[in-house]
């Protein structure tokens, strides 16, 4: 297969130069061989590399869980390892929900207190905001 260059590759695996870029400055790519002329120059397997890591991320797994899941897949580690990392990212997920949940009610509640006031004096929302600390107004 004949190597790409940076921007093909780019173009390929629908991320941008300076992402490929910082993921090897990262070590999630290897360092390319160069052209003479200094071009970089990469073969079809840093595609589909950058396209698990697209994936990966998409699923909320941060550079580093994707910097060791990479380090499973070239270590021929068993699957219950991998496993074992997607349960915690999904225990992960479920608690950010949780909490997002608990926003959602906590600004309903807010908003249900501040309906029909049209003054700002003793507004039920920005009072529960300032949590009792008493903000002064200044510019």
């Amino acid at each position: 297969m004949k190597p790409m260059r940076i921007g093909e590759v780019s173009k390929r695996a629908n991320v941008g130069i300076e992402t490929i870029r910082y993921y090897e400055r990262e070590g999630l790519l290897s360092e390319p061989e160069r052209r003479p002329s200094g071009f970089r120059q990469y073969d079809e397997s840093v595609v589909a590399r950058l396209q698990f890591i697209r994936r990966a991320k998409e699923l909320g797994f941060t550079l580093g869980e994707i910097y060791e899941l990479l380090g499973l897949w070239f270590k021929k580690a068993k699957c219950a390892h991998v496993r074992q990392r997607a349960k915690e990212k999904l225990n992960d997920v479920e608690a950010k929900i949780a909490a997002l949940q608990q926003m959602k009610r906590s600004l309903l509640t807010l908003i249900r207190t501040c309906e029909n006031r049209d003054s700002m004096e003793a507004c039920p929302l920005l009072e529960g905001l300032d949590d009792g600390k008493r903000l002064t107004r200044g510019p």
